[in-house]
């Protein structure tokens, strides 16, 4: 199994979680979840641009020009780069943090990535 079909249920689950909040108006608890979303997803091409993708659309729901423009940045770095290893480990992925800076990876998270690790072996 690779990483993207191992990582699958995860993703799914965080982007659930985010729709979620979305239509419970908690758009903090809804970012939050897309954040997860995008570290547990990050080392999938597919995953990674679909996280971004997400948060594309909340931006433009919000007209957040820095959301908008930051997103596409980070969508056309995930379809490029992502294949390669060019990405920061833990990252969250929204606009308000540089596309650049490693982050630490929440107890949460990293428990998830475990699994998906174990799940490839």
């Amino acid at each position: 199994m690779n990483f993207t079909q191992a990582a699958k249920p995860y993703v799914e689950e965080k982007l659930r979680d985010a729709q979620q909040a979305f239509t419970n108006k908690d758009d903090v608890a809804g970012f939050k979840a897309l954040e997860d979303a995008h570290v547990i997803g990050q080392h999938s091409t597919f995953h990674h641009t679909r996280v971004h993708y997400e948060m594309l659309k909340f931006g433009l729901k919000h007209r957040d020009m820095k959301e908008v423009f930051g997103q596409i940045f980070r969508m056309i770095g995930a379809l490029t780069k992502t294949a390669i290893g060019l990405l920061p480990e833990g990252n969250t992925g929204g606009a308000n943090v540089s596309p650049f800076k490693p982050m630490p990876v929440s107890p949460a998270n990293k428990a998830i990535l475990d699994k998906i690790k174990h799940a490839q072996s």
